[in-house]
Formats: C-alpha cells, structure tokens, sequence
C-alpha cells in the first residue's frame, strides 16, 4: 500500500480527499497543525501534528512515513482575512509551500497535487472559464495561490518537480454516510449559512446583490459536490505517480446555479423555504463563476456524479447532525 502524505488532511476538502485516498488503496497521513481542521475527522491514517513552515517537523515526518506524493491543501482561505492581513497569507500559504516542497525533494519525492482555486482568475472574460483564462486575482488570497502556481511550474521546469494544481470553484456537500462534513469556524460558505437558518442558528439568509445580469438577477456559482472533487484529486495523483507531466484543471461542473436557486435547493432539502433579506452587492463579487472541466474530462477522466439536490441532502444531513451534537 502507498502512503500519500496530506497537509491539512484535517480540513473540509482533505479529509474528503483521504477518505478517498483510502478507497482507492492508498494509506493517507494528515499532518496538520489544526488551525482549521479538526481531530474527529482524521479517520482512514496516521496523523502528524505540525505546522508546513517547519523545516525540522516535516523532515521528520517524511522519514518515517516515507510517501510517494504528496496532497497539499494547508492553507489560509478567507478571502476577507487575506485583505486585512496579507503577510499572514504570504508566509503560510507561500511560504509554507515552499517549505513543504523542499521537505519533499529532501525525501526523494517528485509529485504534489496543489489545493488552487478559481480566485486565482479574478474577474471572469470567458465563460465558462478554461484553464488558460487570464490570471488577474483581486485580493492577497488568490494572489498567494497563483504565487504557488507559478513557483510549481519553475520547479517543474527547472527541477523536474512535477505537480498538479486542481483549482476550485465551489466545494460543497459532504460524505453521504456523515463520517465528516464541512465545519468552518467562523462560518462563511453559503450552503452552511442557509442551513443554519433552517436550524434556527440565524434569523435569516442574506443575497447580496440582486440586480446582476444574470437569470433571476442574483449572482451565479459553480458547486461541486467535494466528493467529486476528491474522486479528481485521486486521479491527479494517479497520473503523476505513472509519470504524468505536470498539468493544472479547472474542477467546476460547467453549469452555474443563481443565488436564488441555492437557497430554493436548501428549502427543498429541509423541507421549509427560508427567510431572506437582500442586501447590496458586495463589493469584489463576480456576477458569474462557472468552470469549464474539458480538460479534466479528458486527460482525468473525470466528471462530476453528484447533482446539487445530492450536495444539498449530503450538507443538511451533515450539519443537522451536528446540531443535534450541540456542536
């Protein structure tokens, strides 16, 4: 069995990504400091407590599990917080990839799978957006997962250091069995908010802007299920572990879901249609975010399986069951 080591195996998407690691026969290894990730969801391997700016932690780590790749999805991700505190971002996102990557050359391993995201484009020109759209992003955020793209494709170049930069649209959903699911403190997604105004944990549902060009004027956002996000990771992997050249993929479904609709889906999932309040558009907001997943489809074969009504039932079963917990 491989070992696949998994920084921030603890998160939303990571710990999705090891519970498909594990199917698919590998043995995953978290090595995670927590910050965002949570201990109950490191379920199918080994976990490493540390932090990818330490050189010493990592070495360590590398020594005496011994993977053959690399998973890296230990990042800051508020967008808001990326504004407010830049050099925070810098240093872990940016500098702690560095750190990770030379780590992994010390130990003789050559292939990473990258965390990206569809911010890394900015403001869309193509829709949907391929994965040679213009890369313009608009805050410290975007701006440090773009500096990680960019580091890969010298180190590939120079170093023969070969990756693959899966780049988000939006993950959502949750493990349908409700082993794990998404669980953010503080809470900023979407789907979550919408839910805990079913729970009863907010009064309402705020759309931000509802005069956009687009079919019911509220803006429109591409979900993919993270499960089908996971299943894409895997092959990634797949194809660098058999000597696959480094590549970067758009993970969207290639349709978009309006605002509106979203919080239509959530009602139908819960069973109650929600309260909503519009507020003005916020600014930085693209109207439209939809990816085009062609080249994922051909060179991964993949496709995402799961419709949003499953996303939408998945999330709900999760976070109801946490409240339940009283968490």
């Amino acid at each position: 069995m491989q070992t696949v080591l998994v920084a921030g195996g603890a998160g939303y998407v990571g710990s999705h990504c090891c519970l498909a690691l594990a199917e698919a026969g590998f043995r995953p290894v978290v090595f995670d400091d927590l910050s965002n990730g949570h201990r109950e969801h490191v379920q199918w391997g080994p976990f490493e407590a540390g932090d990818i700016r330490d050189r010493a932690r990592l070495d360590a780590v590398f020594a005496a599990h011994r993977p053959v790749a690399v998973l890296h999805f230990a990042a800051r991700i508020e967008v808001g917080e990326s504004v407010k505190n830049p050099g925070a971002f810098f240093d872990n996102n940016v500098g702690g990839t560095i750190t990770l990557i030379e780590a992994a050359r010390r130990a003789g391993v050559n292939a990473l799978v990258f965390s990206s995201t569809c911010a890394t484009f900015g403001d869309p020109v193509i829709l949907p957006m391929p994965e040679t759209h213009p890369q313009a992003p608009l805050n410290p955020y975007g701006r440090s997962k773009l500096m990680v793209e960019q580091a890969l494709a010298d180190y590939d170049r120079y170093v023969g250091f070969r990756s693959a930069v899966m780049r988000y649209f939006n993950a959502a959903g949750a493990d349908p069995q409700g082993r794990i699911g998404e669980w953010h403190e503080p809470e900023t997604h979407a789907i979550p908010l919408a839910i805990q105004v079913a729970l009863g944990q907010r009064p309402h549902f705020t759309i931000f802007g509802d005069d956009y060009d687009t079919r019911d004027g509220t803006a429109v956002r591409d979900y993919v299920h993270v499960l089908d996000l996971a299943d894409a990771h895997v092959s990634a992997l797949r194809r660098l572990l058999s000597g696959g050249a480094s590549e970067s993929y758009n993970l969207g479904t290639g349709a978009g879901t309006t605002v509106r609709e979203l919080v239509d889906g959530v009602g139908r999932a819960v069973g109650q249609a929600l309260p909503v309040q519009v507020a003005g558009r916020r600014p930085g907001d693209a109207p439209v975010l939809v990816g085009d997943n062609a080249k994922a489809r051909e060179q991964l074969g993949w496709r995402p399986s799961r419709d949003l009504d499953a996303i939408l039932s998945s999330a709900w079963r999760w976070h109801q069951a946490q409240a339940l917990a009283g968490r």
